[in-house]
């Protein structure tokens, strides 16, 4: 265990190298690219620009600035370009409402995707499994900008059910908390809860010609006893790395959409308004941030698996 441990570790490092190094270069390659310029403003003349240019140290060779970059990044002294602001105190100040989002969102839309998958599984072929996969559908065919605006003018604006827009603090408010993130959440969950119930169906439906099945209704088990101790347990493993992957997105900023519509103020805005100013420093932070979850929520569902799955084994 000491040993996957310690190359899970190394393995995170270089990736989150390689990520920092590919986002950098694209934003030196980009049409427009110069933050000299973003800075100095669309007023400012050859002379201006030069001088704001050798200030900030855009003068010197890119492996020069990526190392003077990642060398801020990493004491907390990064700075944006185009906001003037430090960087990781802007994220810090959006991760509670991405947070918020994502763990709410994210049981969820695991606990209905596996809820539906199961019924729409069992009930395979018959009325509920077709109305449950045309549901599925329409929510996986349904943008989370366009869910949110419906929530917004009819759950907000007409009935006042839910706010209009805003976050509020857990610990500000628990009740207002939850009041605000209701409709953030519902409207983040619903592509998930369509993909991970039609995936969870068809795993379902190939794992009950297993061996392994046959055998345990040989011994005499119910439906249930089989259903739930060895099919269902055994079609978790797919759903398991998809819930890893898409909450360690939406952590890192995934969830833009929901967050700009909602006004949560979170890392996934921050980050798109961000990108539309080409602002290199807050990028790549939050591209960072990304690949930590999804390095670190990879090496939690791996030993998910092993207790999922008794035949796959941690290697030494």
């Amino acid at each position: 265990m000491l040993r996957f441990t310690i190359r899970r570790l190394i393995a995170a490092a270089g990736v989150l190298v390689v990520i920092s190094i590919l986002t950098f270069m694209i934003f030196q390659i980009i049409p427009n690219g110069d933050p000299a310029i973003r800075i100095a403003g669309r007023t400012a003349n050859q002379a201006e620009i030069a001088q704001v240019r050798h200030e900030w140290g855009f003068d010197r060779p890119v492996y020069v600035q990526y190392v003077k970059t990642m060398g801020k990044i990493f004491t907390g002294t990064v700075v944006s370009y185009s906001q003037g602001v430090n960087v990781l105190d802007s994220i810090r100040q959006g991760l509670p409402a991405t947070l918020s989002l994502a763990i709410g969102a994210g049981i969820i839309w695991l606990g209905l995707g596996i809820l539906f998958g199961v019924i729409t599984a069992v009930k395979a072929g018959r009325f509920t499994d077709r109305a449950l996969t045309v549901l599925a559908f329409i929510g996986v065919s349904s943008p989370p900008f366009f869910l949110g605006a419906l929530a917004i003018y009819y759950a907000g604006y007409k009935a006042g059910i839910i706010p209009l827009a805003g976050y509020v603090p857990l610990t500000q408010n628990p009740a207002q908390w939850f009041t605000h993130l209701i409709a953030p959440w519902l409207v983040l969950s619903v592509l998930f809860i369509g993909i991970y119930s039609r995936v969870l169906r068809s795993t379902i439906l190939d794992t009950v010609h297993e061996d392994y099945v046959r055998t345990a209704r040989a011994k005499g088990l119910s439906d249930r006893q089989v259903l739930v101790r060895h099919t269902l347990r055994n079609s978790l493993i797919p759903i398991v790395s998809l819930w890893g992957l898409d909450f360690a997105q939406v952590i890192g900023g995934g969830a833009i959409l929901t967050e700009s519509v909602f006004s949560l103020h979170g890392v996934g805005q921050f980050a798109a308004d961000s990108i539309q100013r080409l602002d290199v420093p807050p990028v790549m932070v939050v591209t960072m941030l990304t690949a930590f979850f999804v390095v670190l929520l990879g090496a939690v569902v791996d030993i998910i698996y092993a207790l999922l799955d008794p035949r796959i084994r941690l290697s030494a």
